[in-house]
């Protein structure tokens, strides 16, 4: 597992290869969401730096579409001269290749490895009316009540669905699903206690847990949250293998030239070691990763297996 919270340095296996390519154009740097959401405020934040190391401008372009899949493609399709790059996403990277039985494209021999970019962890939460102040108190009332409680979700497929299909899996609970049209309406609900749980990403269910409307459980990150000290990991309560991190990565054309990823890849990594870059980052609930491509292809790899087990097991569909 990459390590978080902390970029990665390792030195390039060929580092004169990002001395000898530079963009003689602006760059497209693809988000396959809509504007305003955590990819695309991310690739934003990034856009300045790596424009300035890169010395062009590098101007985001939201593609929207079947689950991301719309943006991915135009990447996959662009040519492959290191001026079309793509912020993929867990989902969009090593979820939807299980979902979607006809996406034209693979993410891991389509598209190549750039760098990790940043991760977002998970809090189980619950309606106070939920009779457990702890995840052991947790786990035992829903497996004396299996099928009785529900858990609210962004809709089909969305990792605040995903990550709790693996939380049920690794836990063997029976936990019933009640997918809404993202992640804002399926937190309100859970607040309302008309669902009685969430497995929410930590930067939107904060406000909630600190007003005292949810009771925080686990985080699925591989240590604690620091907005969340007294919240023991999924690896704490005995669901090691619960643990799960929503990231974004950026990544480009398969037969775009080592010299091109080489010199992307560093400057990417130059730009996440920023404080500003950092800070706002941390201020949309999100950790700077990064990664050397060769760290980040082994990384999908281990993602699309680990994810295909659970689309599988839980027979999770897409409408």
């Amino acid at each position: 597992m990459i390590s978080r919270r902390t970029a990665i340095l390792a030195t390039l296996a060929t580092p004169t290869l990002a001395q000898n390519w530079a963009p003689d154009r602006p760059l497209r740097f693809i988000v396959p969401f809509a504007p305003g959401g955590a990819t695309d405020v991310v690739a934003r934040v990034l856009a300045e730096p790596l424009g300035a190391r890169l010395g062009q401008t590098v101007a985001v372009e939201n593609r929207t579409g079947a689950g991301g899949n719309v943006g991915v493609e135009a990447v996959v399709r662009a040519a492959p001269d290191g001026l079309t790059i793509l912020m993929g996403t867990t989902g969009t990277l090593t979820i939807n290749p299980h979902l979607y039985a006809n996406m034209g494209f693979n993410p891991l021999t389509d598209l190549a490895p750039i760098g990790l970019a940043f991760g977002t962890d998970h809090v189980l939460i619950v309606n106070p009316s939920v009779p457990a102040n702890t995840a052991a108190e947790f786990l035992a009332l829903a497996r004396a009540q299996p099928g009785r409680l529900s858990y609210g979700s962004g809709g089909n497929g969305s990792s605040t669905h995903t990550v709790v299909e693996l939380f049920k899996l690794v836990a063997g609970l029976d936990i019933q699903h009640v997918p809404y049209r993202g992640s804002a309406p399926a937190l309100n609900d859970t607040v309302a206690g008309n669902v009685q749980l969430m497995l929410d990403q930590i930067a939107s269910a904060l406000p909630q847990i600190q007003a005292g409307r949810v009771r925080a459980l686990a985080v699925t990150g591989a240590r604690r949250h620091p907005a969340l000290p007294d919240v023991p990991t999924v690896a704490e309560i005995g669901l090691a293998a619960a643990e799960a991190t929503s990231w974004g990565a950026v990544m480009a054309p398969a037969a775009t030239p080592a010299p091109a990823l080489a010199r992307l890849n560093a400057v990417l990594r130059e730009s996440l070691e920023l404080p500003m870059v950092r800070q706002r980052l941390t201020g949309v609930g999100a950790d700077a990763l990064a990664s050397t491509p060769e760290e980040l292809a082994g990384y999908l790899r281990a993602e699309t297996e680990k994810w295909g087990r659970v689309v599988r097991e839980a027979r999770i569909t897409v409408n």
